[in-house]
């Protein structure tokens, strides 16, 4: 039996098919009149259209979220906040975008009202960073936790099939630490072992049709379960390398999550045998790390770091960025073991 303290921070969450016209209603809910709407170049026309929902009350719109959040376009957004006088900030959009509400919210206090339209899980945590001079900054504040979280699977219809796989790996990746963090109980094993399950057995079916809207709630809903157990927990390994290889080197996101998660959890197995194998036990597959490399390659996805962009030469560099500040996990660090690591997720080998 272990020992454990069960504490959890949640938004209000607002789930259904066609759910984003309860914006107005949330955003009376929060008590706020003058929202800025925050979106990506390429989902313009989805912010648009949820500040016409809003009318007066979204007299602004920030279109200029981009990856690891990079602290200059943080910046221009609280301006922006500013001259609005805005009194809330609504993220719609990815992982990105939730991103760019948070740095707003930890600069400024704002309430956020997130309406994710991929499956990063980002908006069920405290967990915020920020990208400056080629270094991604990761921390966690209760003030960037969303207020409301709006789920509408009618959002991610039009999320191509190559994101959606990439986003749901990212999603499972933050289960699968919370499988063997230090920090983690029963609640949160329960809500890891049921999103891993979830996020691998609708893949096949929005492979088969990427507009099945009972499937995308599914994956909502896999997001969710997935995200509340990064939120609640203690990341280790997985996540450090990710954060590195996209903060330093400017890998894209959802991809590293998907090419380095077999290989940490290689790492890790030797330390965390049970763990693994509720892993494998939800993904219905021999082993974790084997299973989560097949899911990926099945559906497509790169499983390696020389496909998405990474240097042979950075892997070094990369090891030593790693390695660098000491975090939990349950296998200790090695710093010759993590370039091993490194060196078969560049080859993209598959892992046992």
């Amino acid at each position: 039996m272990r020992d454990f303290v069960f504490e959890t921070q949640m938004p209000r969450v607002v789930f259904g098919t066609g759910a984003l016209q309860h914006l107005p209603r949330e955003l009376d809910a929060l008590g706020a009149t003058r929202a800025l709407v925050l979106s990506t170049p390429g989902q313009i026309a989805l912010a648009q259209r949820a500040a016409e929902l809003l009318g007066p009350k979204a007299p602004g719109l920030f279109a200029q979220a981009a990856m690891h959040v990079p602290v200059e376009v943080a910046r221009a957004a609280c301006d922006e906040a500013r001259r609005l006088g805005a009194d809330c900030a609504i993220a719609i959009g990815g992982g990105s975008t939730t991103g760019l509400g948070k740095a707003i919210a930890l600069e400024s206090g704002l309430p956020v009202i997130a309406v994710p339209t991929t499956y990063a899980g980002s908006e069920m945590t405290t967990v915020y960073g920020l990208t400056e001079a080629g270094a991604k900054k990761t921390g966690r504040d209760p003030r960037v936790l969303p207020r409301t979280v709006i789920y509408d699977p009618e959002l991610s219809l039009g999320l191509p099939f190559g994101m959606t796989v990439v986003s749901m790996l990212n999603a499972i990746a933050h289960a699968a630490e919370g499988l063997y963090a230090s920090d983690a109980n029963p609640v949160i094993d329960l809500m890891a072992e049921e999103g891993i399950r979830l996020g691998a057995i609708v893949l096949p079916a929005l492979q088969r049709d990427p507009r099945d809207v009972e499937a995308r709630g599914e994956a909502l809903v896999a997001a969710w379960l997935c995200g509340t157990v990064m939120g609640s927990i203690t990341v280790g390994l997985h996540h450090k390398l990710c954060h590195t290889l996209g903060g330093s080197f400017g890998l894209p996101h959802a991809e590293t999550h998907t090419v380095v998660l077999p290989q940490a959890l290689a790492y890790n197995a030797p330390a965390a045998p049970q763990a693994l194998r509720r892993i494998a036990a939800a993904l219905g597959t021999p082993t974790a790390p084997g299973g989560v490399f097949d899911l990926a390659a099945r559906h497509g996805a790169a499983t390696s770091l020389a496909a998405i962009g990474m240097r042979e030469v950075d892997l070094d560099r990369a090891a030593d960025l790693a390695v660098q500040t000491p975090y939990p996990n349950p296998r200790p660090l090695e710093r010759g073991a993590v370039r091993e690591l490194l060196q078969r997720a560049w080859e993209g080998t598959r892992p046992d």
